[in-house]
């Protein structure tokens, strides 16, 4: 394994860095002082010179966090003042940050950003379509963040390179037990870390993400498809609990601008047993929940991300919250398909595919905790709760009802990933017709899109969060029907 992935991450980075490499990569830390606190990563051969970062306050040098593949990262810690017409520069180019972040403000989210399989073997002009339209808009009315809800990036071709891994992606344990997992471990880090240059190095991707500061959070398959909701001796065997760690340390290093063995100060549980994150801003508090590193098949977050979630809708105060759940909150009636399958010969093996879902029969009393713990904060006055959702490949909006108006749910996915057959969509908003209501008095239902007919939309798409006079509305970008009419969510 060793030697094989070495020369796949060698043929990696070459196509994926051809101009020296990649970045800047920039990143949101919070506010302080009238001041937007970053970090940029910047990848580089070993040998290139340290560059100094500059602002109009001064200069900053860096600090090597990784070595790997004949590439070091350096990490900038910066600040730039909270205007419009912000900027940093590196390497004699000036990049542009809209810092503004008081009354108006204009947020893009993204999940989503590949396929299972084949993703390579795409055209960059197809694959990239959506990141170049969302450079277009940045560059005509600049976006303040960058939200990315899961699913950043694709693991599962790492699976095919083994023999050890593809069996226990099988989960045939007398093969994969058979292998020492210290032997495979530096061929997945080369692996990931230049899975994460290639992406990253795109042009319309890297543009957009040296100029908007990013937010991103986990989903299965920055780790691998079903992680937490497959059988539990997949997950703590030596393979599972190995690929999960060497996932960990590129989620950190590559999607929240953090060290090995570090945590941005944004994740407030210090233990790192879970990865949630949140942040303030005037009048807004984003919340990330982390639904991956406590997953088990029974539950979704464990005692240190409910702590941290209950902590996060405690403190909020006359704020809007976007709260970003990876996987929907409202949806169809799963339950029933998971029935089905279980009496359905040979259909098992997609069982932890539905019991990823808040809505599956093993997480159900956990689904209702959690809305529970979202309508307290949206029906005591001092607060607005959207949940922002991606995962599904398809767009979609769903309300629950409560006693002072709708708590919004944005479904927008994916950015990159293929839009399934419209007949899959059609489907689904079958189901939807029955969709579950777990609280009394709270139905839940699912709705088109503004201007379209289908509860799903079969397009790739992103989704724009917009803040006007203090009142929130958002919009669905779809590749081929354009804008959508925008949809009013409140203070």
């Amino acid at each position: 394994m060793s030697d094989l992935s070495a020369v796949e991450a060698a043929r990696r980075l070459r196509d994926a860095a051809t101009d020296g490499g990649v970045g800047p990569i920039l990143f949101a830390r919070g506010l302080h002082a009238d001041r937007l606190l970053l970090t940029a990563l910047l990848v580089r051969p070993v040998d290139t010179p340290a560059p100094n970062l500059t602002t109009p306050e001064g200069a900053f040098s860096p600090e090597t966090v990784e070595l790997r593949g004949g590439f070091r990262v350096w990490r900038y810690t910066f600040s730039v003042p909270t205007l419009s017409d912000a900027h940093y520069r590196i390497e004699g180019e000036r990049y542009a940050v809209n810092a503004a972040l008081g009354s108006d403000l204009r947020l893009a989210y993204v999940s989503c950003n590949g396929r299972e399989y084949g993703d390579r073997d795409r055209a960059v002009t197809e694959r990239n379509a959506l990141w170049r339209r969302l450079a277009r808009q940045h560059a005509e009315r600049p976006f303040q963040l960058l939200l990315q809800g899961g699913d950043q990036l694709y693991a599962d071709e790492m699976f095919d390179l083994h023999p050890a891994l593809r069996a226990w992606s099988n989960q045939d344990w007398r093969v994969a037990d058979g292998d020492k997992f210290s032997d495979l471990a530096e061929g997945i880090r080369n692996y990931l870390f230049a899975r994460y240059l290639e992406l990253y190095g795109q042009p319309a991707t890297a543009w957009l993400m040296a100029r908007v500061p990013s937010l991103a959070m986990w989903d299965d398959h920055d780790i691998c498809d079903g992680w937490g909701s497959m059988p539990y001796a997949q997950l703590d065997s030596p393979i599972g609990r190995g690929v999960f760690q060497i996932a960990r340390e590129l989620f950190l290093l590559f999607q929240l601008g953090a060290a090995r063995n570090e945590l941005p100060a944004i994740c407030p549980d210090r233990s790192g047993s879970t990865l949630t994150w949140a942040l303030q801003l005037p009048g807004l508090r984003l919340i990330a929940p982390d639904l991956r590193s406590e997953r088990r098949p029974n539950r979704v977050l464990g005692e240190h991300g409910w702590a941290v979630l209950r902590s996060e809708l405690d403190a909020v105060t006359n704020e809007h919250v976007f709260l970003l759940s990876s996987v929907p909150v409202l949806g169809p009636r799963l339950s029933w398909v998971e029935a089905a399958l279980h009496l359905i010969p040979h259909m098992q093996k997609y069982e932890d595919d539905l019991r990823d879902q808040w809505q599956s029969r093993a997480h159900r009393s956990e689904w209702r905790a959690f809305l529970e713990a979202l309508l307290a904060v949206h029906e005591r006055g001092d607060g607005r709760v959207t949940v922002l959702s991606g995962e599904i490949h398809l767009a979609t909006h769903g309300t629950m009802q409560t006693r002072v108006g709708p708590l919004h749910q944005l479904v927008a996915s994916g950015v990159t990933h293929p839009a399934p057959p419209a007949a899959y969509a059609r489907a689904l908003g079958m189901l939807a017709r029955f969709a579950e209501s777990p609280l009394p008095n709270h139905p839940i239902r699912l709705h088109p899109l503004p201007g379209q007919r289908a509860i799903y939309t079969a397009q790739r798409n992103y989704l724009i969060l917009e803040r006007r006079a203090e009142r929130w509305r958002a919009c669905w970008e779809l590749e081929h029907g354009g804008t959508t009419p925008c949809l009013d969510l409140g203070g």
